[in-house]
């Protein structure tokens, strides 16, 4: 079997997922009530229905955010059953997190899938429900629990079999956007919530303007904080590379992977245009990015305006 994915064999996603179908199974489900859930059907929904409805393309934030609010709200309440509850319809953004976490590690991926699902349960009773993006949040609190779970697994010396020597793998974590805000953030470049501001907004679900509503803040002040905090990475990562180890520099002290160039180059694009256009007559790009599920550094520069929320 295949250690690296979470559901080939028996560990915390297979539990839950059993327990989770448990719930969903027999005469009586265990339901919500979408007469008091905005966006549901006014009937009695069984959970499995609720997940379906949360993952439907068009399905509005507004009714997301609502269904968990309802959710945590019974699960700080009644704990149990709706905990689980919480878990089996998270499993679909906790699943891929640590599949993400452990797609390059050669050692045992359960302590970290662990790691993960502690996180978001640990999450549940603080989480701030009059924010929107809640799962986006939670999810974050699982990546972080189980970023540091590969970390210390990394850093873990290894035994050498017949040789009586411990030594140390060389597995690093750098290359998808998370793990790069996460190194910014332990090189002090940015803050926690910076990092999710970046993250979240750049590859998550909702509008800059949701994620002003979220920080109590206007849309421009939000805006200008991404790009503030956006400038201080691509200077970052200049220096450091992706992976948060120090490129290589030729003789005159520019990184050998041209990194500094492309950032100079990512910095004239963002520039106002000249009240003359170039000779080319090629004008501005779109100001969208693409919904890449592997972002390349260049697309953490401002421009887009899809976005998820801050975390806690």
């Amino acid at each position: 079997m295949n250690s690296k994915n979470p559901c080939a064999e028996p560990g915390v996603f297979d539990v839950a997922r059993t327990a989770f179908a448990w719930l969903v199974t027999g005469p009586h489900p265990v339901s919500l009530d979408g007469r008091h859930v905005r966006g549901l059907p006014p009937r009695l929904v069984p959970l499995d229905e609720v997940g379906a409805l949360l993952r439907a393309k068009g399905c509005p934030q507004e009714t997301r955010d609502a269904v968990w609010t309802e959710l945590v709200k019974r699960s700080r309440a009644e704990g149990g059953t709706w905990t689980v509850g919480c878990v089996g319809l998270a499993l679909p953004v906790l699943i891929p997190v640590a599949a993400r976490l452990t797609n390059r590690f050669r050692g045992e991926v359960h302590d970290i899938h662990a790691a993960v699902m502690t996180g978001f349960l640990e999450a549940l009773p603080d989480v701030d429900l009059t924010r929107p993006a809640i799962l986006v949040r939670l999810r974050w609190a699982g990546f972080r629990a189980g970023h540091r779970a590969l970390r210390d697994a990394l850093d873990a010396a290894a035994p050498v079999a017949d040789l009586g020597v411990r030594v140390t793998t060389e597995e690093h974590v750098g290359g998808h956007p998370d793990f790069v805000l996460l190194a910014a953030v332990d090189a002090g470049v940015l803050t926690a919530a910076e990092a999710a501001l970046i993250g979240d907004t750049r590859f998550g679900e909702l509008s800059l303007a949701d994620a002003a509503n979220a920080r109590g803040q206007a849309y421009k002040a939000t805006q200008q904080a991404r790009h503030r905090a956006e400038a201080r990475l691509a200077t970052y990562l200049e220096t450091v590379g992706e992976d948060g180890a120090s490129l290589p520099r030729d003789r005159c002290g520019e990184p050998r992977n041209g990194t500094r160039r492309s950032a100079r180059r990512a910095e004239k694009s963002r520039r106002p245009m000249s009240p003359r256009p170039p000779k080319s007559g090629v004008g501005e790009r779109g100001a969208r990015l693409p919904a890449c599920p592997h972002p390349t550094r260049s697309e953490l520069e401002p421009g887009a305006v899809q976005e998820a929320s801050t975390c806690d």
